[in-house]
């Protein structure tokens, strides 16, 4: 379906930090037929940028219009669990926002749900559309890099902290959903530890280390309180290294053709090329809302879809609990049979 002949309409449901972004693509798309905030001031706001748009403050007007086929979330983390099982409920397709749920056994029943019901239910991981990943993907798929040993994230900056969810929950997902799609298994066992600074009980910086079978291990650095921005994604393969810099303005995607090789009983670093590749200049957030309205259009699963997103829940949850616990190591079968409790 190409943009500007949709005939997909929805609503976008908060108007604020991030959901402008979201109604500025669906507008664009042809889709977006309604918004909804509480915040009269956040909705004003767009309202008067698409003065063709219906406006409400009130989200069961939303769910009980006939015409409305899909619903964005764009709330707080808090708000998604409820959100998203009163808009599957009312027939509606669902683009939700990370993190599916707070709770792994409520990502769980909203998956089971959306299935019962035949909805479409997506999760904005946007990260899994940005085409530099996309690229990295299939750099590791054909084995460029050889075989995966590490790969290590940072994500850091100055802002936006919240009051809701910890830094784990604000930043990590992006990172947990990239780097479980490239190893393509979820970790057996996670551990985080993290420094709570401006508000208790808030952790403001954590390190989460996951450990793979195959001995494939990463880590990922997140953090609302640091001087500088930095997105910077490292994959480290037998033959080969690739670095995904997303605030980059140009070469975002690099490969280092370097390693150690063995000489006479010793380690010699190979240092070689250093390559950087070409992406399509594409908003990953555009191709995301476009995704979202495909696979409304032709009932395909996306490639967010819930039950990906509930992975990435089961890791957030395990790494939470780790966290709570003082960095003890928790396997994800502890998370699954807690549901079964």
């Amino acid at each position: 379906m190409s943009a500007g002949k949709t005939t997909i309409q929805l609503a976008v449901v908060g108007c604020g930090y991030w959901g402008k972004n979201l109604v500025r693509n669906f507008a664009q798309l042809k889709a977006l037929r309604w918004l909804c905030d509480k915040n009269e001031m956040a909705l004003q706001a767009q309202a008067q940028l698409y003065p063709e748009i219906s406006v409400t403050q009130d989200f069961d007007e939303i769910l009980k219009n006939p015409e409305i086929q899909a619903v964005v979330l764009a709330t707080p983390a808090a708000m998604h669990y409820a959100q998203v099982k009163q808009a599957i409920l009312s027939g509606k397709d669902v683009f939700v926002e990370k993190p599916l749920a707070l709770r792994y056994k409520e990502g769980q029943e909203l998956v089971e749900l959306a299935q019962s019901r035949g909805s479409i239910l997506m999760v904005g991981h946007i990260l899994e559309y940005h085409p530099a990943v996309t690229l990295l993907k299939d750099l590791v798929q054909r084995q460029e890099l050889g075989k995966l040993l590490y790969i290590y994230s940072n994500r850091l900056n100055l802002g936006k902290v919240r009051q809701e969810e910890n830094i784990l929950w604000s930043f990590a997902p992006h990172d947990i959903a990239v780097i479980s799609s490239l190893i393509g298994a979820e970790p057996t066992v996670v551990t985080a530890s993290g420094g709570t600074y401006l508000q208790s009980g808030i952790a403001d910086v954590t390190v989460t280390n996951l450990v793979f079978e195959q001995e494939v291990r990463a880590h990922i650095f997140v953090s609302w309180l640091h001087p500088y921005k930095e997105q910077k994604l490292v994959v480290i393969g037998d033959r080969k290294m690739a670095v995904f810099d997303d605030t980059a303005k140009e070469g975002k995607l690099k490969i280092y053709d370097k390693g150690i090789e063995w000489e006479g009983g010793l380690p010699i670093p190979r240092q070689t090329a250093e390559t950087t590749l070409f992406l399509a200049e594409k908003e990953p957030l555009r191709l995301e809302c476009q995704h979202f309205l495909d696979c409304v259009a032709t009932r395909q699963q996306p490639l967010t879809d819930g039950h990906s997103a509930l992975k990435v829940l089961k890791i957030l949850e395990a790494s939470e609990r780790s966290l709570q616990n003082g960095g003890v190591p928790v396997s994800l079968d502890e998370v699954e049979k807690s549901v079964l409790v």
